[in-house]
């Protein structure tokens, strides 16, 4: 997939992991490291949208977690608290130091597992529906039988690859009513194509059990002591907004944002109020000019 405009795709080893990042914006400005989701995503998928935008008057980064996009395949199981330990190693490695930390769905998870830990090395949260903010199961029971029926979540990944009405059908479930543009079904259609889905299966079968996800940072969140920003899809078929909205009521510094007519994915939704609502956060959070 072609890299966001403005954006220069990179790789760097870490301990024999490869893993390819994009970077746009000065060296010289803050730091955003934006986190992509699970499933049919990358860096650029996500990122697209949003990233020319910020780049103006920041350095970004936006790497392909292990089993995504043009890394290499995760070196173990892949969970939340895999993809932090791999942003532990990655972000030293390209010299980054106090980012703002911004994931989406699965990376909105792994952006609030690293400012749990790295409180003193992060300079601001920003989850975006994220995962990891509640203990009901995400799309239901069903979400979580799938990947563990021999070949089922194989051959529904397949079938995303094979058909581009059923990659459509497979981003009208994510996405909001109306929001289903036929470049972003094209970008979708063409990354089942190349990613054959085996870490996103195993982060399901890892994460997401009958009883609730591994992964559940509530009892946390009052931990959280950065500026926080949760943003939320009114429309979200999968993750309930209510999380996001008890997120900021736990977190002691953080602010809630509700993007109505938006489902699962808003920087492909609504990249310009996404964009947006990042730039007012930081001017409130960060002495930066902008």
């Amino acid at each position: 997939m072609a890299v966001p405009y403005g954006s220069e795709s990179r790789e760097v080893e870490l301990d024999g992991l490869g893993l390819r990042y994009l970077t746009a914006g000065d060296s010289e400005d803050p730091v955003i490291v934006l986190l992509h989701g699970g499933g049919l995503d990358s860096a650029s998928l996500s990122w697209k949208e949003v990233m020319p935008a910020l780049a103006k008057d920041f350095r970004v980064v936006a790497p392909d977690l292990p089993g995504y996009g043009e890394s290499d395949p995760p070196e173990r199981t892949p969970t939340t608290d895999y993809y932090v330990r791999v942003l532990e190693r990655f972000l030293p490695e390209i010299g980054v130091e106090d980012p703002v930390v911004v994931g989406v769905s699965m990376g909105g998870g792994v952006a609030v597992g690293y400012a749990l830990e790295h409180a003193d090395d992060v300079s601001a949260l920003v989850a975006i529906d994220g995962y990891g903010l509640g203990g009901s199961v995400p799309g239901g029971v069903l979400s979580a039988l799938v990947p563990r029926i021999p070949y089922l979540s194989d051959l529904s990944w397949r079938a995303v690859a094979r058909s581009r009405t059923v990659a459509y059908f497979s981003v009208r479930a994510v996405v909001g009513y109306g929001n289903v543009s036929p470049t972003l079904v094209d970008e979708v259609y063409a990354e089942a194509q190349r990613n054959g889905g085996e870490a996103w299966r195993r982060f399901q079968r890892a994460e997401i059990g009958l009883r609730g996800p591994k992964t559940n940072y509530v009892d946390r969140l009052p931990d959280v002591s950065v500026p926080s920003l949760f943003v939320h899809g009114e429309d979200d078929r999968l993750v309930p907004q209510s999380w996001s909205v008890r997120a900021g009521s736990l977190v002691p510094d953080a602010e809630v944002r509700i993007l109505p007519n938006c489902g699962h994915w808003p920087p492909r939704e609504k990249p310009n109020r996404v964009n947006a609502l990042i730039r007012l956060f930081l001017q409130s959070n960060m002495p930066v000019d902008m």
